[in-house]
């Protein structure tokens, strides 16, 4: 059931000349990586460890803000609400952070089903298409090469390619400039609400899908001009302009 509070659909395929898409939970399921990563970075500070539950509500908004929300957690945890972490806890946390998901970026993730048909249909009908994230560019680019994804997009933009980061629109409206597309012929496809207000703030169209990590809400009580339930459905739904 639309639950949207809007009445908007997607565009038909003329309408559209590029499709920008997100990574982490809309092309690659990688809470296991995360899990992994912040759980090695935890113990290398003397915290205790972090629940996959715990963490597919706070991703989304790149590694710092991660970082931080993950520390303040366990902090919590410990009787200590509200901490907020110094400068050189942060540094410390951040560097170990990096190291450890270098070393198993990929290895614990899975592309979702429907993903790889779903761009090559896109492909096929001719739309250019991007990636863009607020993972850092150096767990990206690796990322959608391990998966065998990277053929797929002209251009990858990691959360530190641009002065601000999803859900500020800036990350797509440079994209869009990259791509040479205008906003309101570009599809920016996600899994949250972080990429939703920043299609509405640049003037893309946006379609999210279901099975990603919307900080534990419904994902179709955000405002979105379609819904999909796998990546495969998005090219025949541009077509029928619906």
């Amino acid at each position: 059931m639309n639950t949207s509070p809007s009445n908007r659909q997607l565009p038909g395929r003329a309408r559209l000349d590029a499709c920008i898409i997100d990574l982490d939970g809309t092309l690659v399921d990688t809470l296991g990586d995360f899990e992994a990563a912040l759980n090695h970075m935890l113990a290398s500070l003397s915290r205790p460890p972090v629940s996959r539950v715990v963490i597919e509500q706070l991703v989304g908004k790149g590694s710092g803000h991660l970082i931080r929300s993950v520390l303040a957690h366990v902090e919590a945890l410990r009787g200590n609400p509200g901490f907020v972490a110094s400068s050189a806890l942060f540094d410390e946390a951040w560097q170990a952070y990096q190291r450890h998901y270098l070393l198993i970026n990929g290895q614990h993730s899975v592309v979702y089903p429907g993903v790889v048909e779903g761009l090559q249909a896109l492909q096929g009908a001719g739309l250019q298409l991007a990636c863009l994230t607020n993972k850092p560019g150096a767990f990206a680019r690796p990322l959608l090469k391990a998966k065998g994804l990277d053929g797929f997009f002209t251009a990858v933009f990691g959360g530190d390619a641009f002065e601000r980061k999803k859900p500020d629109p800036l990350p797509l409206l440079k994209t869009c400039a990259a791509l040479g597309s205008e906003a309101a012929r570009t599809l920016m496809v996600g899994d949250s609400s972080n990429d939703a207000v920043a299609a509405r703030g640049a003037g893309c169209p946006v379609a999210l899908v279901s099975y990603g990590y919307n900080h534990g809400k419904p994902i179709r009580a955000v405002d979105a001009d379609g819904y999909l339930d796998s990546l495969a459905e998005l090219a025949p739904r541009l077509r029928g302009g619906a």
